[in-house]
This record gives C-alpha cells, sequence and structure tokens, in this order.
C-alpha cells in the first residue's frame, strides 16, 4: 500500500466520502430463490458486528451493571422474561414478542476467534464453515439449496449488480437491486472498508455514513419510489415471497458501533423493526404464518464499554428470530454470565452455542431436510446438539 494511503489522507477526505455514502441507497442486493416447499426463510445479514448486550440486555446478571455504565444510563430497556430485556428502539416489535413471534438466541458464534475482522468474520458467516478456506467457495444456502431437487431460479427478477455470499453457488437464484443512482461503486466502497479497518474510529465513521445513506438525505428521493431503502428491500421481498419465492437474503448496514452507541444503534435497530413488520404487512396472515426470519451478524461486542460511548470487536453475540412459524417468546441459548472470570479472554460474551446449529435447526423445521445432510453438506462438520424446538 502506498505510504500516502494514511489516516491522515482518508481523514482529509472524510467529508467528501460521507457525502457521497450518505446521497446513496444501503449498498445490498436481495437475492431470490424458489423452492420446491411452501415455507419461506428469510435471512438477514447485520454487517458490522451487532451488540446482542446492548440490543436483548441481561439486566438480571448482577454484573451487567458495572460493565456499561453510561450505556445503560439511556432510556429504560423493555422487559421481556424478568431476566432479560429489549432495547427501546425495537419497542414495535413487542406485539410480536408477545404473539411468540419473535425470540433470541444470545450467546452464540460463528467458529471465528480473534483476529476480530468484519471481512473474515462475515465470509466466515455466509460460507457456514469450520474455518476459512482460500479461492473461490459457496454460501450455506445455496448448499442447502443444492440437495433439493427442483429448484430453479426466479429469473425474472435478476436484476442488480451482484448476489450474496451466502446464497453463491452452483444453484440457481436471481437478484435485485434497489434502483438507485449509486456514487460510491460496491468496489470502491470495499476499499475503503479494507484501509479503516484497523482504525476502530475510522471504521466507525464509515459505518455511520453507510447507515446515514438511508437517512433523510435520501428519504426524499426514496419515498418517489415506493419508500426508504430498506422498506423498498422490504416489500419487493413480500412481494416475491408471495409469489415463487420460497428464500429472501439481504443485509443492513450501520452495526459497527465503536463510538456514540446510544445514537447510532437505536437507527440500524429502527430500520431492522421497520424492515420485518414491513415484510409481515406486505407479505399477509396466510404467508406469514409459515415464514421464518433469521437476523444474524459477524459477532458480537465487548462486554465493557469503550471511552467514546462504545463497544469494540467482540465474540459471541445475539441471533434474532422472527415470523409466525418460529416458536418464539423466548431468549434461547445458554447463558455464560458477564462476571469477568466467565468472559471470553475476559473482555467478550463466552460463545456457548453455535450460529450455524439455529441455522441448521430453522432449515430442517422449514425444509425437511435430514439432520445428517445438514451436518455434512450444507454446515461441513458440525454437530447441531438437541433440537430446541425452534419452528412451530
Amino acid at each position: 500500500m502506498s505510504n500516502a494511503l494514511t489516516r491522515r489522507h482518508f481523514m482529509t477526505r472524510a467529508g467528501v466520502l460521507g457525502c457521497s455514502l450518505a446521497a446513496s441507497p444501503l449498498i445490498t442486493p436481495v437475492t431470490f430463490a424458489a423452492a420446491p416447499w411452501d415455507t419461506r426463510l428469510v435471512v438477514i445479514i447485520l454487517r458490522g458486528g451487532m451488540d446482542g448486550l446492548d440490543v436483548v440486555r441481561p439486566v438480571g446478571d448482577p454484573a451487567f451493571a458495572a460493565l456499561r455504565p453510561s450505556l445503560n444510563a439511556r432510556a429504560a430497556p423493555i422487559d421481556l422474561d424478568g431476566y432479560f430485556a429489549l432495547h427501546p428502539a425495537l419497542s414495535n416489535l413487542i406485539p410480536l414478542w408477545q404473539g411468540q413471534e419473535l425470540g433470541f438466541v444470545h450467546a452464540v458464534s460463528t467458529p471465528y476467534r480473534d483476529k476480530r475482522s468484519h471481512f473474515d468474520g462475515q465470509d466466515l458467516l455466509e460460507a457456514g464453515t469450520e474455518a476459512l478456506a482460500g479461492g473461490a467457495r459457496d454460501g450455506w444456502l445455496n448448499r442447502m439449496m443444492q440437495q433439493v431437487p427442483g429448484v430453479a431460479a426466479d429469473t425474472a427478477f435478476a436484476i442488480g449488480n451482484g448476489d450474496l455470499r451466502v446464497l453463491d453457488g452452483a444453484a440457481p437464484v436471481a437478484n435485485w437491486t434497489p434502483e438507485a443512482n449509486l456514487r460510491l461503486s460496491p468496489q470502491a466502497l470495499r476499499l475503503a472498508e479494507l484501509v479503516m479497518e484497523q482504525d476502530p474510529q475510522m471504521h466507525a465513521a464509515l459505518a455511520e455514513a453507510m447507515m446515514l445513506s438511508d437517512g433523510p438525505l435520501a428519504q426524499s428521493r426514496a419515498n418517489k419510489k415506493g419508500g426508504r431503502i430498506h422498506q423498498q428491500i422490504a416489500r419487493f421481498a413480500a412481494e416475491r415471497l408471495r409469489a415463487d419465492a420460497r428464500i429472501a437474503a439481504f443485509s443492513l448496514n450501520g452495526w459497527d458501533t465503536h463510538r456514540a452507541q446510544d445514537r447510532t444503534l437505536p437507527r440500524s435497530l429502527g430500520q431492522l423493526s421497520d424492515t420485518i413488520l414491513q415484510m409481515k404487512k406486505d407479505i399477509g396472515p396466510d404467508i406469514w404464518d409459515k415464514t421464518a426470519v433469521i437476523a444474524m451478524t459477524e459477532f458480537g461486542r465487548t462486554a465493557r464499554e469503550n471511552g467514546t460511548g462504545g463497544t469494540d470487536h467482540g465474540t459471541a453475540g445475539l441471533m434474532m428470530l422472527a415470523g409466525g412459524a418460529i416458536r418464539g417468546g423466548r431468549v434461547l441459548g445458554r447463558w455464560p454470565g458477564v462476571e469477568e472470570a466467565t468472559l471470553y479472554k475476559r473482555r467478550d460474551l463466552m460463545p456457548t452455542g453455535d450460529i450455524r446449529a439455529v441455522a441448521a435447526w430453522i432449515m430442517r423445521g422449514m425444509t425437511g431436510l435430514d439432520i445428517a445432510t445438514l451436518e455434512s453438506h450444507v454446515f461441513p462438520g458440525l454437530d447441531m446438539g438437541p433440537d430446541p424446538d425452534l419452528i412451530r
């Protein structure tokens, strides 16, 4: 890398980069696949490392309050079960929780450890493998589709600039991207992310700019095309899932909260809440009753808040499950505690469950694939463990 490509070099151009991103839409394709079964599966990748300890707070753990004196002093969370409480930015989802159509799985992770790179973490999350492999590879959703006869792409909607890695592979899929006049290409965005990866403050600034790309500056333009970008994605997903599509996958950005987490995280949670509720509304009750939504992130964040009002890259995180097919109203997972001696390397929430096992059990319940196929072909080397009874 040229010596001119420095932190100072990028900081002098931060305004230009921020404005470009703020004027851009959510930079993500939406990927669909038709399938012979009648249930619907939606996978949402939350890029940036969502702080599960803030989203579903272990307020009943006596060690939790001291870890986050500033973050915990903000708006009071909403009680879920007497031990865990929900971030107030997700208050609109409480009716789903009460209707047992919303649940969470705490202290889960991929096999990824210690390096805490967004790119490696996301690659491993979408590959669904034990370790990163060099060269081309397929994603776990595509490998699942390869095990089912009769899968065909919804080719009428093969629109966009590429598909998600979780659906890369031999099985046919179709792509759709919200129409927009991009000012920053995906290649330029990834280059900026790679350069900033080692500087948490710069990476957080970039993540905030990406989040603002679906903010007020873009909203007036987006409203002319059917709502803000994440709402357009949700509406189109619902439209296709009402028709031939059985799988939808897309990503939401803005979860890298190194600083000012009390300001940035609520906005991202609001978009996630809007997306889920928009899909439920537009998909209709009959289809929603046989829909499962999985929202997953590459890793969690540190148990302790940092000195800039945020949290840093961690290990174990949180999965969100929604949909009429989900047996919700529960916070699942084996809780490890957050006393210092129980933390992973005395800094992160200890992983007690494999995020792939949760996804595998949901796919088994939705598609009927047998355990041996899921453990050997979809998630090679995985031990799914006992059935957590996630599907109605």
